[in-house]
């Protein structure tokens, strides 16, 4: 091997050295500090990371509200009735745990909260893109949501039966 040849070996090696897969990177809210912000914080942008809020009383516009928000941001993975096959997994990306698995239906609010806030697995975090209380309200319609896919006559009230 040549001078030229085991100098470019050498270079290539203490390069490749010096990566690494990028997966234990600290995250870091780029507008923590004036000086490395791109631009100033908008009054409507969630803090990162930010989850200490209690869990609102549970109302007939809450769960409306858990309903648009949960269909505009839940259901291009998880389908409209949570079944983890909507639109973005129909055309190849990963399918989420059903609403429905085991884990999920006997999870605290508080858990799905936070999922909701910082991401598991493959799903992003959306703290800095839905607002706390509207995380709340999609933790209420998932809940609701859960409880509907194993609804029997049985369980209703005799005014709910009635009802058409």
């Amino acid at each position: 091997m040549n001078v030229s040849a085991a100098g470019l070996l050498l270079a290539v090696l203490l390069l490749a050295g010096g990566c690494d897969d990028m997966t234990q990177q600290k995250k870091e809210n780029p507008y923590a500090s004036s000086e490395t912000a791109p631009a100033t914080v908008p009054d409507s942008v969630v803090e990162f990371q930010d989850s200490d809020h209690p869990p609102p009383a549970l109302t007939l516009t809450l769960l409306q509200r858990g309903q648009s928000e949960f269909h505009a941001f839940c259901s291009p993975c998880h389908a409209e009735t949570g079944n983890g096959h909507g639109m973005v997994v129909q055309r190849g990306f990963p399918a989420p745990e059903p609403l429905t698995d085991p884990d999920l239906m006997t999870a605290s609010p508080r858990h799905l909260y936070d999922v909701l806030t910082d991401g598991k697995g493959i799903m992003y975090g959306f703290a800095q893109r839905i607002s706390p209380e509207d995380r709340w309200a999609i933790v209420a319609y998932m809940r609701a949501l859960q409880l509907s896919q194993h609804a029997t006559l049985a369980s209703l009230t005799p005014e709910q039966q009635a009802m058409p």
